[in-house]
């Protein structure tokens, strides 16, 4: 399995925004659109995130790898929670938010950054605080396909 790290050619690395959303006012990541990366991308090529409101992606963070829902609201898309797996990352409340858990173990609060990085558009992310450096597993995931068999075994 081929290792990346976060300044890597091949990896995008845009700053994003932490925000509150939602009934919990929790914090959250709030995504950029597509349309506005031009000058948020800090390293690497990226023209689209690769991401759409209801796709479960990978999300990388303290080397750790967790699954994450990419929801929308009325400003964008943003991800709420980051879990064990991807099962629990579609039905949160569940398991443990990492993400809540992560952002809190490195004091981020609501309108501070931190480091988004596009490692394989559509199913490999990673967030980091901006400064520090990440190494990243860049496997891919299943073929869609298989992807969608495990998801309707899953529940």
């Amino acid at each position: 399995m081929p290792r990346v790290l976060s300044d890597d050619e091949g990896v995008a690395s845009i700053r994003v925004s932490i925000a509150r959303s939602g009934g919990t006012r929790r914090p959250c990541v709030r995504l950029p659109d597509d349309d506005a990366l031009v000058g948020r991308v800090e390293s690497g090529a990226c023209e689209s995130l690769g991401l759409s409101e209801g796709d479960v992606i990978r999300l990388v963070f303290d080397r750790k790898k967790r699954h994450a829902l990419v929801r929308a609201d009325g400003r964008g898309r943003l991800i709420r929670g980051a879990y064990d797996n991807r099962r629990l990352a579609r039905e949160p409340g569940e398991g443990d938010n990492r993400l809540v858990e992560w952002l809190d173990a490195n004091d981020r609060e609501p309108d501070e950054s931190v480091v988004l990085d596009v490692v394989v558009p559509g199913e490999l992310y990673g967030l980091r605080i901006p400064g520090e450096r990440a190494i990243y597993d860049a496997n891919r995931g299943p073929r869609s396909s298989l992807s969608d068999i495990a998801r309707d075994l899953d529940g």
